[in-house]
């Protein structure tokens, strides 16, 4: 496919490949972005090495109304190029250097079209799109193009594409962002929400209670391994983390593969 590369990261950074699912579901963040260039092909690569579930990606459209995996509304901090990627056509951001600004061992690691990532990926990951600029209608052709629909969950910052998209497609799984129950029901009953993300310092037993009397699936995010530990303890369905390998690390040693997680510590809704 034009533009893939994919080092053998996984064999700088192993894990033992688990013969059971996590029992908590693992998100890589932007892929393995600690140890690969996010959003690339070496970054997801690393997440299924590791026994990952879900790779999180970011999406933006070219100018020629390409989609590709890219973060940032500009190629500059991630790439050898310049400029904002609506500006650019699919052709110019593929011969970009997504990978040398990360190490020198990834350059000529390429920005991957959604269209090929998805073809790549499908049958060995399911994949969490956040949606930074995309048309909505054309995602979801893309997504069924790809066979993909059902592998998917998506997430935007706007809540009137994340309601356009529930309004297209009730079928599609979409996720959003919360901090009480009462943003919980909204999300269900406005999004047809079937995740939640929280913050880890926003959890509260009054929260999780409400997640699960809604029947909504639970996704913690955390940045700091140090807190891997709170974070098992809350049992979500899923996490969302930039070290991977340290949550599998965790699990493994508190939430061994094929057991449930611990019941949360917590009594009262002040504990944190």
């Amino acid at each position: 496919m034009t533009g893939k590369s994919t080092p053998a990261v996984g064999d700088r950074h192993p894990l033992p490949h688990p013969t059971e699912p996590p029992a908590i579901g693992i998100v890589c963040h932007k892929g393995a972005n600690k140890v690969a260039p996010e959003n690339t092909y070496a970054a997801a690569q690393q997440c299924m090495d590791w026994g990952a579930g879900t790779v999180e990606v970011d999406v933006w459209t070219t100018r020629d109304g390409e989609m590709v995996l890219m973060h940032d509304a500009t190629v500059e901090r991630t790439t050898d190029g310049a400029g904002h990627v609506v500006a650019l056509t699919s052709a110019e951001i593929a011969g970009l250097d997504a990978g040398s600004w990360f190490h020198p061992q990834f350059g000529g690691e390429r920005v991957p079209l959604l269209r090929e990532f998805l073809s790549w990926i499908k049958g060995r990951s399911r994949v969490f799109l956040d949606v930074k600029f995309a048309h909505p209608q054309h995602l979801l052709d893309l997504l069924d193009e790809t066979g993909m629909h059902d592998d998917v969950f998506v997430w935007s910052g706007s809540g009137a594409y994340m309601g356009l998209l529930h309004e297209l497609d009730r079928t599609l799984t979409l996720k959003a962002n919360v901090s009480t129950p009462e943003q919980a029901i909204a999300a269900q009953a406005d999004l047809g929400a079937s995740i939640v993300e929280v913050e880890l310092d926003h959890m509260t037993d009054r929260l999780r209670r409400s997640v699960d009397e809604l029947g909504l699936k639970l996704m913690i995010y955390e940045k700091k391994p140090e807190n891997f530990g709170r974070v098992i303890d809350w049992k979500p369905h899923l996490v969302n983390v930039d070290h991977a390998d340290a949550f599998l690390t965790a699990l493994s040693r508190l939430a061994p593969p094929g057991s449930q997680a611990p019941m949360s510590r917590r009594t009262d809704d002040t504990a944190q």
